[in-house]
């Protein structure tokens, strides 16, 4: 059996759409808050606010970097890292430079995740590496998971949600297989019922991201 806490405690809440409003975003910060969840994933702009709605809840406060490409410079993606930790998250989804993986310069992948993540670790904030695997061979994914492993990253994740697919089994398999075991798995992208959830549990996932919060939830309740 698995229990409301389980499935709620994977949940990042995202909050990422570009058309939402003010008031949209304040509002799924108090879903998110109502249903517990492990955190609210909100643009960066949007960060301060959401970090003020829930200061005295659990719910914790992520923002996402170099969003949705990853092609941001290397200095513009550690000041957006830095500025969202001032701003109050406490996690930070980053996007890995897709062009530049792609054309196999590794060594600039690391060296961009590396700055990113040593300013994240020094404020003790949790980062998380969106692969956006539907652009990727697996070659390229195992390479990813590499560059992971070496920068030491918190978790490894599939997809924005906003390329042309999200979390398939198969890329979630080979990611768990190539991580190292202190590297958590999130998969996004799809993960709109209860049944798929527990699917990306099953296959080692600790977090998911889901804008069917409700949906998913309501069913444990």
């Amino acid at each position: 059996m698995v229990s409301y806490e389980d499935v709620a405690s994977m949940i990042d809440h995202s909050l990422l759409k570009p058309n939402l409003t003010d008031k949209d975003v304040e509002d799924g910060c108090r879903i998110a808050d109502k249903y517990r969840v492990a955190s609210v994933c909100v643009r960066p702009s949007d960060v301060r606010r959401a970090a003020e709605i829930l200061k005295t809840s659990p719910v914790r406060v992520t923002t996402v970097i170099g969003f949705p490409h990853g092609a941001a410079t290397t200095p513009v993606k550690v000041f957006e890292a830095k500025e969202a930790i001032e701003n109050g998250a406490v996690e930070l989804d980053v996007v890995l430079n897709i062009g530049k993986l792609k054309s196999r310069d590794y060594d600039y992948v690391e060296a961009d995740l590396q700055a990113v993540t040593a300013a994240a670790h020094e404020k003790n904030v949790i980062v998380k590496v969106i692969f956006e695997n539907c652009y990727l061979d697996d070659e390229q994914k195992i390479a990813a998971c590499r560059i992971a492993n070496e920068v030491g990253v918190d978790y490894i994740k599939t997809s924005t949600g906003f390329g042309t697919g999200g979390a398939e089994d198969r890329d979630l398999i080979l990611m768990r297989k190539h991580a190292l075991p202190s590297i958590k798995l999130k998969a996004a992208g799809g993960i709109r019922t209860l049944e798929r959830a527990l699917e990306v549990k099953n296959l080692g996932c600790s977090r998911i991201g889901a804008t069917a919060t409700v949906a998913i939830l309501e069913k444990l309740k």
